[in-house]
Parts: C-alpha cells; structure tokens; sequence
C-alpha cells in the first residue's frame, strides 16, 4: 500500500520553492515540513528537491513526482472540503448564464425551487445566447446545449434534448412529405442562426444544408412560421413537443432523427469548487433527470 506520509510536504514546497511558504501554507513548521520531506526522499531512495540558501526547486525526478502527486493532493482537499461542509448550509451568490429559451422556459423555475430550499443563496441569472467567458465575467455556472467546443472548462452532463424536422398538416398536404435528405432541397426549410440541419444516416452524423424563405434567430417565431404552414423546421424539443403532441406540427423524416444531444453544466477549473455552486449543480442534475428534460 502507499504511503502518504510527507507527500502533502512535498507538493507545498514544489508549488511555492520555500519551506517557509509550505509551512505557512500547511499550518505547521519549517522543520516539520523538512522532516517530512527528508523522510520521502529517504523512503523513495531518490533526491527530490535541490536546496539551496536562497530557493528550493525540484529535481527531474522531483518534477515527474510532483506531476503525479499533485492531483491526489487536490482531490484530498476536495475529500476533505466536502465533508467539512456537508452540514454548512449554503450561502452567498451564484452567478449563472444560459441560452434564452431552455433558461426561461426549464431552466429559471428550477433555479427559483433552489433558492426556496437554501434562503442564504442569492442568484444572478444571465439568460443571453451569446457564449460569455466564464472568468472574464465572473460567472459561476454556464448551462450550454449541444455538442461543447474544446476548453478548460469542466463540463457534468445534466439532461439531453432532441431535435425534430417536423411541419404542419397543411404544409404536407400541399407539398408532400419528404422521405429522404436529398429532398429537402425542393421543399421551404426555415433557418435559424445556422443554415444546416443535424441528422443521423446509417449511425453516423451528417449535416445538411437548407434555405428557406425565412432566416431568424427565434426558434418561437420559426415555430409559427411552420405552424402557419410557410415551411419545414428543425428545432430542440422544448420548443415544439406540446405542438408534436397536439398535431399542430407532425414530425418527418423520423429514419434521420439526429442522435441525442447533451445539456451540460460548464465551470472554470477549480480544485476548490464552493459548496453552494457544487450544491447547485447537483440539484440541477437531479432535477432535470427526473423530469426528462
């Protein structure tokens, strides 16, 4: 079994090159940390640290342990965070951004029921479609749909959505349904902010591109536009599912219907995520996958 013994030392004088510091850092003593740190060395057979007069820095094979040790040192922390706090009630502010539609409709009654149960919390809530930086603005928690571009963030999954191509009665009766892609191109197919459908051909992903007598970045007013019978559309459940279900709008193309897509919950890397940000995250997660949305 390994052992621990100096190994939390170690990574406090390698981050800061000062025993001084780690022991501050620590809450404890120089030679404590010297003495731990001598015993590692001594259990390893191998030089950690070059000491000098003036600074401290790892060796080659200080650094390589360094780089192995220093996640089991944070995910301790973390261990013993959460178990500290579990009985701390939450408290302080959570700011959180999220798309306009999902953030009104699903997302804000959600947010409105955490604060019910945890009354120290308070709540900014930025509803914008535009994709804020998380640490330039000071944000907590970002809810983005969809596939994720590549970044720092950490992302946890929280529910999934799913598209529909789908049109009115009377768009179908006078134009006929299509039953394959490639004859979307002789049909209305009403864009959004981009000009091509998702769909799911033979298990694998494939993009479509559409045009249309009608571009516009609401999803609300495309959906009336396809009720009204000007053309077909693609949009997320939680924007048609009552008309799907009412027959205002009846879905096609059902072969293609493009694979689930993820509703995520993104926040900066930060080994000392706050309790009432974690809290919420949780909740959230819970909460949508007992509703299904």
């Amino acid at each position: 079994m390994a052992n621990w013994e100096g190994v939390s030392e170690f990574v406090a004088v390698a981050e800061s090159n000062s025993f001084t510091q780690a022991a501050k850092k620590l809450n404890t003593s120089v030679a404590q940390i010297s003495r731990k740190v001598g015993m590692l060395e001594e259990r390893l057979a191998v030089k950690l640290l070059n000491r000098t007069t003036r600074k401290v820095t790892p060796t080659e094979a200080g650094m390589l342990y360094y780089q192995k040790c220093k996640h089991l040192v944070d995910g301790l922390e973390l261990a013993e965070l959460a178990v500290t706090q579990m009985q701390t009630a939450p408290k302080g502010l959570v700011k959180i951004t999220a798309p306009v539609t999902y953030g009104e409709k699903h997302l804000a009654p959600l947010l409105n029921q955490f604060l019910q149960l945890h009354p120290q919390v308070d709540l900014e809530l930025i509803l914008t479609n535009q994709r804020l930086d998380l640490i330039e603005s000071g944000i907590d928690i970002a809810v983005r749909l969809g596939k994720l571009a590549d970044s720092s963030l950490i992302a946890k999954r929280l529910s999934s959505r799913q598209l529909y191509v789908c049109a009115s009665p009377d768009y179908l009766a006078q134009y006929g349904e299509p039953h394959t892609l490639s004859e979307l191109a002789h049909h209305q197919c009403l864009s959004g902010t981009i000009d091509y459908w998702r769909f799911d051909e033979a298990g694998k992903e494939k993009s479509m591109r559409i045009s249309g007598r009608i571009k516009c970045n609401s999803g609300f007013a495309l959906r009336d536009a396809a009720i009204r019978g000007l053309g077909l559309i693609q949009l997320p459940d939680y924007y048609i599912q009552d008309d799907l279900d009412n027959g205002q709008l009846i879905e096609i193309l059902r072969p293609y219907r493009a694979k689930l897509e993820g509703i995520w919950a993104l926040y900066p890397e930060n080994r000392n995520l706050s309790p009432k940000v974690r809290l919420l995250i949780d909740f959230l997660a819970e909460q949508l996958r007992n509703e299904g949305l």
